[in-house]
């Protein structure tokens, strides 16, 4: 068989079997070329068609055999696919992952990337603040994206920071990255001029109806409670204390805005267009945080 053959076969088996996708590809096809490249040792952006295709390549039976045993895994473990090859891509950049932290797709990291926070960052931007840093995937965006910070990456988890280690020290970023264990900002004594954050926010009745994908990641990143704000609440009230008087928050909360604006009707936030849309992610300054009428 051919490369494009055994990808073409791949496709038909996930989609036969009703796998689920949002871990680094959203179709059957596009998981299907990143498990069989990967497993054969191509750059996942080999050539599919054109001159320089790579379709057309034969493939051994012994290689057959190893691609076959790895869409069963895929197929039959439900793990998300960069679990099974320790390795997932955010805006280009190549992060190792396993069970011990959730696969990195943060909307914050195109922010970063994209400049779609700059104009509420200046020179006075020094100290960066990555909350609920998981595999540190934000953590290394942002110290890459902005060359002169210094970047802290903070979770509850000593396993994901564990990973987070894995990352940093890939990236060479050891000496503008530092590691922290915190329950939110309880264990955080600076002030940063800018805190990034995708915490646990999704709420109970989505948690119960995940694909498995979704379940086989760390709970504790995940659930938010019965309106996935319960981490939230408190980081809201939290934060200003740790925000230089320039600082500002950027925040993602999924799917959640309606639960967001119930829970802080109030509060005066700017939402940042992302390829999601404007639903996602919001910006709140240290003054607003500070005004805002918590219940």
């Amino acid at each position: 068989m051919t490369l494009g053959e055994l990808i073409d076969a791949g496709t038909r088996q996930l989609a036969d079997a009703g796998v689920s996708f949002g871990h680094g590809t959203t179709n059957a096809f596009d998981e299907a070329a990143w498990l069989v490249l990967w497993q054969l040792g191509l750059p996942l952006d080999s050539p599919l068609d054109g001159p320089d295709s790579v379709s057309n390549r034969p493939v051994a039976h012994t290689e057959q055999g190893r691609i076959a045993t790895l869409f069963r895994a895929r197929i039959d473990t439900r793990k998300p696919a960069a679990y099974l090859t320790h390795e997932a891509w955010l805006q280009g950049v190549p992060f190792y992952v396993d069970e011990r932290a959730i696969v990195p797709r943060s909307l914050i990291a195109e922010l970063l990337v994209h400049g779609g926070i700059d104009p509420w960052l200046g020179v006075h931007t020094q100290q960066v603040l990555d909350l609920c840093t998981g595999n540190g995937s934000l953590a290394v965006i942002a110290a890459q994206a902005y060359p002169d910070v210094h970047v802290t990456g903070s979770d509850l988890s000593p396993d994901a920071l564990a990973v987070a280690r894995i990352n940093v020290d890939k990236h060479g970023l050891q000496q503008r990255i530092s590691l922290l264990q915190s329950d939110g900002l309880a264990q955080v004594d600076a002030r940063y001029d800018l805190i990034l954050c995708n915490p646990p926010y999704v709420n109970a009745q989505s948690m119960a109806a995940l694909p498995a994908e979704y379940r086989a990641e760390p709970a504790l990143a995940l659930a938010g409670g019965a309106d996935g704000m319960d981490f939230i609440r408190q980081l809201l009230r939290d934060a200003p204390a740790h925000l230089s008087a320039h600082g500002v928050l950027v925040l993602e909360i999924g799917h959640e805005r309606d639960h967001f604006e119930a829970a802080f009707p109030q509060l005066e936030v700017v939402w940042l267009e992302t390829s999601a849309g404007e639903e996602q992610v919001l910006l709140a300054t240290r003054e607003a945080l500070e005004n805002h009428d918590y219940p």
